[in-house]
């Protein structure tokens, strides 16, 4: 995707506080990806050349991937991998899997597969312990799957334990209220791609706008109505919670960030580039389990 309509790579940086994490894990550096849409079309190679090298540069302990990382068919994987393997982190890379990766019947197994030839560690409704037994990582299954079910992971763990959470859809926030979430990862929104400065993704208004001027759009000649790529995608199903499209969010107790990813649809990206996320975790102090905060 040119960089016309994408826009350039911006790193985002900022901080977390944990409460209960230990002290060996203050500091402790996290990058996210999200949402590459490999497939020859909504990804340039230069656009994904530079936010490996970004990631690399900030040296993190730790690399999250949530989910998406092809479109459709998902042969382009075997290719991406090749780049992916470049990432470097002293724990590890791990992923959790998208919509888009589970979208034919084979694509859940070939992508996994994938991830996995190259030691990248594909987490579904599982948690790990890459940074240790003091701070799990929990993968969920894609929030659309028929397999999303949070309580064969969280119910495993101790309520004082703080935890790491990767679920591709934010809307996932809204059920894992349930349980202590001291950092939900999430992608799946491309931050609304076109945003407005001060008021926020298009489309938020969207869907007023199409009721409001429904008779009058579907009027139009339907080679006019193909030209018009927001007439043929109805934004509104792809999350309930457009609030939380990008950036960091309290829901209840616990806290989600959103990452904008870097593969981009048409028509375009709009003050809403895509995005490398460099988290650093802090040790809050002072506080229980049951107030967290950033």
């Amino acid at each position: 995707m040119h960089v016309l309509l994408s826009g350039s790579l911006k790193v985002e940086k900022l901080t977390v506080k944990i409460a209960d994490l230990p002290a060996s894990l203050h500091g402790t550096k996290l990058v996210q990806l999200s949402d590459l849409h490999y497939d020859g079309l909504r990804l340039s190679s230069e656009m994904l050349e530079q936010a490996i090298a970004a990631s690399n540069e900030a040296e993190p302990d730790l690399v999250v991937l949530t989910g998406d990382y092809v479109t459709d068919d998902p042969s382009p994987i075997h290719q991406l991998v090749l780049r992916l393997k470049h990432l470097q982190s002293r724990a590890g890379t791990y992923a959790v899997l998208g919509n888009h990766d589970i979208y034919y019947n084979s694509s859940k197994v070939k992508v996994t597969a994938a991830l996995n030839s190259i030691g990248i560690n594909v987490l579904w409704n599982e948690i790990a312990y890459p940074l240790g037994k003091e701070l799990p990582v929990v993968g969920l299954a894609d929030y659309w799957s028929r397999e999303f079910n949070p309580k064969v992971a969280m119910n495993q763990l101790d309520p004082t334990t703080p935890r790491i959470v990767l679920s591709h859809n934010p809307d996932s926030a809204e059920i894992l209220q349930q349980w202590r979430v001291d950092l939900q990862l999430s992608g799946h929104t491309h931050g609304g791609q076109i945003v407005i400065p001060g008021l926020g993704p298009l489309v938020v208004y969207y869907k007023k706008l199409l009721c409001k001027y429904q008779k009058f759009l579907y009027k139009l000649p339907k080679k006019v109505r193909r030209c018009l790529p927001l007439l043929r995608v109805d934004w509104t199903k792809v999350v309930r919670h457009w609030e939380w499209s990008q950036g960091f969010h309290k829901v209840a107790k616990n806290q989600l960030y959103i990452n904008r990813g870097l593969g981009t649809y048409l028509p375009g990206r709009l003050f809403c580039p895509p995005e490398v996320t460099v988290i650093t975790l802090q040790r809050e102090l002072g506080v229980g389990s049951g107030e967290r905060g950033c």
